[in-house]
């Protein structure tokens, strides 16, 4: 797979200067990222579980 960025020519310069290697530092961005959106998705899950039968309740109570 082939990802096309553009830079501002200040931080390549940045990049140059530091002697970063520009492709290990994306792959630790994808990998943070991709932890990132696990958790995300685990929170999503967890949220969605608490209010499950929510409705129904209130409902039941009248309230809306």
């Amino acid at each position: 797979m082939e990802i096309k960025i553009e830079l501002p020519n200040e931080l390549k310069e940045q990049i140059e200067i530091s002697g970063v290697k520009l492709s290990l530092l994306l792959q630790r961005l994808v990998k943070h990222l991709e932890e990132e959106r696990e958790m995300i998705d685990w929170s999503v899950k967890l949220q969605r579980a608490s209010r499950h039968g929510r409705y129904d309740e209130l409902k039941a109570k009248g309230l809306i």
